[in-house]
């Protein structure tokens, strides 16, 4: 079987042609909310939504304000998980 190919991607070259695998390669790192690009905008309905919710559950009301940032938003709802045990 010299020269001829099966036409299937072996899993070396699968690696060496996605970039999700290279261990240089940060710009999918999970980044802190004080560095995003668009953390000073508003924060999405779906960052809203789980916010008012956390904060219900966790039974702190005051941890929701409807004009928060991406950001601070972001910086909420982890703390909010840790605090309920859904982190």
């Amino acid at each position: 079987m010299t020269g001829k190919t099966t036409g299937k991607t072996t899993k070396d070259q699968a690696a060496a042609e996605n970039p999700k695998v290279d261990p240089t390669d940060e710009s999918n790192r999970i980044k802190d909310p004080d560095e995003w690009t668009t953390g000073a905008e508003p924060m999405t309905g779906a960052q809203a939504s789980y916010l008012k919710t956390l904060s219900e559950q966790a039974k702190a009301p005051e941890a929701f304000e409807a004009d928060l940032d991406k950001a601070e938003a972001s910086k909420r709802i982890d703390a909010l998980r840790k605090d309920t045990g859904k982190a």
